[in-house]
């Protein structure tokens, strides 16, 4: 049984095979009233289970921190009040006897993309392509509302000590040095930059998908105005990127409602990947050891699929060895849609939680 926790609204399913058995409802979350929204939440589940062909195995879902996730205890959300220091996960197992899991939607927008998504798909292509190249960690990336990420090794979700593993929203703002990344990653950013470039109040600005309209010419309003917030949005969402992606060496898949205007911002996001450093003799050097490419640019798709696979002879025994030394991580967009794919890693997480207790 599955929950996207949200201020407004919780919504629920159920998944089974990786697919969805249920047709999702919402309920109000009454996110300043802690036991009317506990009655809701345990109500939905309720009525969830009502509705499955077999008895659940686990709860698995979403919800805002900061928490400790391990323990299933939620801190203190800022679009959720009343949930502080709150021992959510124990409560739902206590209620309905099944293990609860809970976890960051980065996270598992990440694992999602990990398991059933981004990671296979790419993997695929390059098998298809006769490539040896294979990749086996994820980046995961949401630009909408806020800026939130999640990292996924060989199989396993990176979550840190603290729950903190991922909290890309506090990278530092690479042009305004005192600030988040998120005030240059997100909603309101691409909004701040269209207004200030086009002579709005930010009020009057209007919402990313419309501003995506006015960049490629569907909708009427200062489209160099429009092009240059995404520009900056991939400029800076890319520095951060670049930062994460030099501690786990792997793909980078973008969702979130921003994804969409992918084609406004990726060719700025992939550039600032490419970016050069100088050093204090005034060489310049790659910042990233491997070269990023747009995997939703055709061109760069073939590059990077192509790479520069060759053949070595093992010094003495005279063996073949096949393998590609060209660097490289790929970029791109969400394969499953970011709601799919968090309620997939959901399902994924408590698998691989069920998994292991089993084995123990």
């Amino acid at each position: 049984m599955t929950l996207d926790a949200g201020g407004t609204n919780f919504v629920f399913s159920a998944m089974q095979a990786a697919r969805p058995v249920i047709e999702s409802f919402s309920l109000p979350a009454t996110a300043d009233d802690l036991e009317r929204s506990l009655d809701t939440m345990i109500g939905g589940f309720r009525r969830v289970k009502e509705q499955l062909p077999a008895p659940p195995v686990a709860i698995s879902f979403a919800f805002p921190g900061p928490a400790d996730y391990f323990n299933g205890i939620i801190v203190g959300p800022r679009n959720l009040p009343a949930y502080r220091d709150v021992a959510l996960a124990p409560m739902l197992a206590d209620t309905f006897d099944v293990p609860t899991f809970i976890n960051n939607d980065g996270d598992l927008f990440a694992y999602g993309e990990a398991a059933a998504g981004f990671l296979p798909y790419v993997n695929g292509l390059l098998e298809k392509a006769g490539s040896p190249k294979r990749f086996r960690n994820l980046l995961g990336f949401t630009l909408g509302t806020g800026f939130g990420g999640g990292l996924v090794s060989d199989g396993r979700l990176l979550i840190g000590d603290n729950s903190a593993a991922g909290e890309v929203w506090l990278l530092r703002h690479k042009l305004q040095c005192d600030m988040n990344a998120e005030e240059g990653a997100s909603i309101r950013a691409v909004r701040r930059v269209y207004a200030g470039k086009a002579g709005l109040a930010f009020e009057d600005a209007p919402e990313p998908k419309v501003i995506c309209d006015i960049a490629e010419g569907r909708a009427a309003g200062d489209r160099a105005a429009a092009q240059e917030a995404f520009r900056c949005l991939g400029e800076l969402a890319g520095d951060s990127i670049a930062q994460a992606v030099t501690l786990l060496d792997g793909l980078v898949v973008i969702g979130g409602g921003i994804a969409g205007a992918h084609r406004q911002f990726l060719p700025a996001l992939v550039g600032e990947m490419n970016s050069l450093y100088r050093a204090p003799n005034g060489e310049r050097f790659r910042r990233l050891v491997p070269q990023a490419f747009n995997l939703e640019d055709p061109g760069q798709l073939d590059l990077f699929l192509k790479g520069a696979a060759k053949e070595v002879k093992t010094p003495r025994s005279g063996r073949i060895v096949r393998f590609d030394p060209l660097q490289r991580v790929g970029v791109g967009v969400s394969r499953l849609g970011t709601s799919e794919a968090t309620a997939i890693g959901a399902y994924a997480f408590a698998l691989s939680r069920l998994d292991q207790k089993g084995s123990r």
